[in-house]
């Protein structure tokens, strides 16, 4: 991965640093989890970029249907808040 210059944060300032990182995306109700994803990442607040280039190479696969459908599938926990349950 050759390097890029990301700058500084816009929230804090902080130079950001390159890595690679995960996402997930919500495409018609269903969760999908893009990996590999080289990104400016603020080590201070965590705010994270990418470059237009891989931005739109990420919609591109995530237009890509048939992609999805073949993709490894995971199972995630689904927890549900009930506020009744809480106590002051």
């Amino acid at each position: 991965m050759k390097s890029y210059d990301y700058g500084e944060c816009e929230i804090c300032d902080t130079p950001m640093q390159e890595r690679l990182i995960k996402q997930d995306f919500w495409i018609q109700g269903q969760l999908v989890i893009v990996s590999q994803i080289p990104a400016g990442v603020c080590p201070q607040c965590g705010e994270k970029i990418v470059r237009a280039e891989i931005g739109r190479k990420i919609s591109d696969l995530l237009s890509d249907k048939e992609r999805i459908i073949r993709a490894p599938q995971i199972s995630v926990p689904e927890l549900q808040l009930d506020l009744d349950e809480m106590t002051a």
